[in-house]
């Protein structure tokens, strides 16, 4: 990838998608033994999708909450990504096959290269345990009035990630310095 943006710094980062929403997700709590805490488990169904890229070397990141994920949504994803990137970076950005990753539809700014995961291999993607982490810490055991709730509970969520805590949780074996040649 250097050799064809030669005057770019080429970064990696991992990107993919999580779902979160009224449904929820329960976990475990501490409480006093003997006890059985209790938690809130909603029937409702709205939902909301956090769009992130995680650079796990300096734990730079760039996020999007939207309602749907398709085309249109990535793509407004990959434009943010690309603006805040910046001109002098080129991104290869690690993801998995989902359709609107892979579309011919999609349009994929110039300063952005797509590097797909094997088909169903989700464990390959270290952002995953961004998403349980997230999850567990941020996400679960709550009960969300609606949409507007969850946007801000998903927003106030990811802000709380510094990027000692991306580097942390998405850190890689493959692309960490001490494996350069």
């Amino acid at each position: 990838m250097k050799e064809e943006h030669p005057e770019k710094n080429v970064r990696v980062m991992l990107m993919d998608e999580a779902r979160f929403g009224q449904q929820g997700t329960l976990t475990n709590v501490w409480a006093e033994t003997g006890s059985q805490p209790t938690a809130v488990k909603q029937t409702r169904y709205e939902w909301v999708y956090l769009y992130a890229a995680v650079d796990p070397l300096t734990g730079d990141s760039s996020a999007l909450l939207a309602r749907h994920v398709n085309i249109a949504t990535m793509e407004v994803f990959l434009g943010i990504l690309s603006k805040e990137v910046g001109e002098n970076d080129h991104v290869v950005l690690v993801m998995d096959q989902a359709g609107w990753h892979t579309s011919p539809k999609l349009n994929v700014p110039a300063n952005i290269t797509l590097l797909f995961l094997p088909p169903y291999s989700p464990e390959l993607n270290p952002i995953e345990r961004l998403w349980a982490f997230m999850k567990s810490h941020y996400l679960s055991n709550r009960a969300y009035e609606d949409y507007e709730a969850l946007l801000d509970a998903g927003s106030e969520a990811y802000r709380s990630l510094t990027p000692e805590m991306l580097t942390s949780i998405c850190r890689t074996s493959w692309l960490t310095p001490e494996n350069e040649p």
